[in-house]
């Protein structure tokens, strides 16, 4: 893979209205390169819409957000060119009929297709398809999966793939084409105590590499630039009509956080959710 340039993520009263209610709203954030971000809330207040938006895959109502110097909503394609999706159900969802190989093949060939300059096409086949099996063993590696411990290799079919392997894979096909900033949806879904801190160990790693990752969760590590989706009014009351606020949980204790104004009217709890599910449709579509 070449060598990965973080994408700094910033917002200010982002927001994202359905026709039947907010997906999300109000959401501030500034975060570096190479941050690793935890999109924090329960299931319903947004998370998987604003992760879309981020990414340059849904377009939103309210605000702005820049992702590595592009301006959302204007550059939507530009932001989603260095932005790569891991797991995010509904959206791009593994072959479940295909083998890791097979799946790792197709991811491949579609970076080959859309992400690689035009000359890299022109190169004679047989270099074309080592280049292909370097850029997957690399990414391979820092996802942090080995075919060799599958059952049977990379003929192990993606369907037979426990959830953090699943994961993995996600994330080296996502890495293929050395993305500005990685996007995971629902990463602490259905995996243990165990798996979920092996989960986080990998992203953090991806960080490391200069990556900046974007990861929605139920409950975020306390290294994370942490964006909550339903946070806490000043009342000490919780719900889905409050703003969203980022936070370094790491730098809590000082006072250090990135409030947002929320000046829209009151909606109630299942309009939002509505609307979060209006808005993921239409993205599933696009």
């Amino acid at each position: 893979m070449d060598s990965p340039h973080g994408a700094a993520v910033k917002a200010e009263d982002f927001g994202l209205k359905g026709p039947r209610g907010w997906a999300f709203r109000g959401v501030g954030i500034d975060a570096e390169p190479g941050s690793l971000i935890a999109v924090e809330g329960p299931s319903g207040s947004g998370r998987t819409c604003l992760l879309l938006a981020l990414t340059g895959r849904m377009k939103p109502t309210a605000g702005h957000a820049e992702v590595g110097g592009h301006r959302l909503p204007k550059k939507m394609t530009a932001v989603r060119r260095l932005a790569a999706l891991g797991p995010v159900s509904g959206v791009n969802d593994l072959d479940q009929a295909l083998t890791v190989a097979e799946q790792l093949r197709e991811g491949a060939l579609l970076q080959r297709h859309y992400g690689a300059p035009v000359r890299a096409m022109l190169r004679p086949r047989a270099e074309r398809r080592a280049v292909a099996e370097a850029r997957i063993a690399s990414a391979l590696a820092a996802a942090g999966l080995d075919l060799a411990t599958l059952p049977k290799a990379g003929r192990t079919s993606v369907r037979d793939l426990e959830r953090l392997e699943s994961v993995r894979l996600s994330v080296a096909i996502a890495l293929l084409g050395s993305p500005g900033l990685l996007a995971l949806d629902d990463l602490d879904l259905k995996l243990s105590d165990s798996e979920r801190a092996e989960a986080w160990a990998l992203l953090r790693s991806v960080a490391a590499r200069g990556i900046t990752v974007l990861a929605v969760c139920s409950e975020a590590p306390a290294d994370a630039v942490v964006l909550r989706t339903c946070p806490t009014d000043p009342d000490g009351a919780q719900g889905p009509d409050a703003p969203a606020v980022a936070e370094d949980d790491a730098d809590a204790g000082n006072g250090t956080k990135n409030d947002t104004k929320n000046d829209t009217k009151n909606d109630s709890e299942n309009d939002d959710t509505k609307g979060a599910d209006d808005a993921l449709a239409e993205a599933g579509r696009a």
